[in-house]
């Protein structure tokens, strides 16, 4: 694959520069574009082999739209949004290639794709497929494929129903009024680790997290279903009584 050129609309920051990194090492061609730095856009899917758009999710539909009438009929279009089922139905209709939906479970603090699992959602065309799969593969990368129905469905639990526990003790901690100061001195290990979650989603980027999960049509769902949970727990702590707890807990 090294002779292909590889453009990512988004390369320049978050996961898609992390892409924009493997590619290059891997030895291919790799182009990318920001709002305002960069290859255009609209040249970038007229030339690159690998068309991907990497943008925040509540953009990536309206760039796929712009893009996708562009990518020539012999080339690849795909996204590597968190959310499947509406970016692939754009990119189907909006394009003539070969179109992959594209998960990747990870963010762009992990050195390697060794161990790291991938969601492929074949839509469209046998030509490249097999070339993507052996890519990751190649390096270590665990694949599944998917309907991009089923991996909303899938990930409105993997990652709808964690972050919501996440934002839900955020705010919990901060309606307390308790220091932070203060509670790192008391804090244990899984403390910390969970106070460092809420910090990546409070203070780094609440925008894609809110997007994550609020995009999600299958979020309703879970949320109903988390705010049973809370209420039966709620219920059985003000009893006061372990043993109840404890059975509410094995089921």
């Amino acid at each position: 694959m090294n002779d292909i050129e590889v453009g990512i609309i988004g390369g320049t920051g978050g996961i898609g520069e992390w892409f924009a990194r493997f590619f290059r090492e891997e030895g291919l061609t790799v182009h990318v574009s920001g709002r305002t730095t960069g290859m255009p856009a609209v040249e970038m899917a007229r030339r690159c082999d690998i068309v991907i758009v990497g943008v925040p999710i509540s953009a990536t539909c309206d760039v796929i739209r712009l893009v996708g009438p562009l990518v020539r009929r012999e080339s690849l279009l795909m996204d590597l949004t968190s959310l499947k089922a509406e970016p692939v139905k754009a990119m189907l209709e909006s394009s003539t290639s070969d179109v992959i939906g594209l998960h990747p479970l990870f963010g762009p603090d992990v050195p390697s794709l060794d161990g790291q699992n991938i969601v492929l959602c074949p839509a469209r065309g046998t030509k490249w497929l097999p070339r993507v799969k052996e890519l990751f593969l190649s390096r270590g990368a665990k694949l599944v494929e998917a309907s991009p129905e089923r991996h909303d469905e899938l990930m409105a639990f993997v990652q709808g129903l964690t972050h919501l526990n996440t934002i839900t003790m955020g705010l919990a901690l901060r309606d307390a009024g308790i220091p932070q100061a203060e509670l790192e001195k008391f804090s244990t290990p899984i403390f910390r680790t969970r106070l460092a979650c809420i910090e990546k989603i409070f203070l780094k980027n609440p925008r894609l997290y809110s997007e994550v999960i609020a995009s999600n049509p299958h979020t309703k769902k879970i949320t109903a279903l988390y705010g049973d949970a809370l209420r039966r727990l709620e219920e059985t702590v003000r009893k006061g009584k372990a043993e109840e707890l404890k059975r509410l807990i094995e089921g």
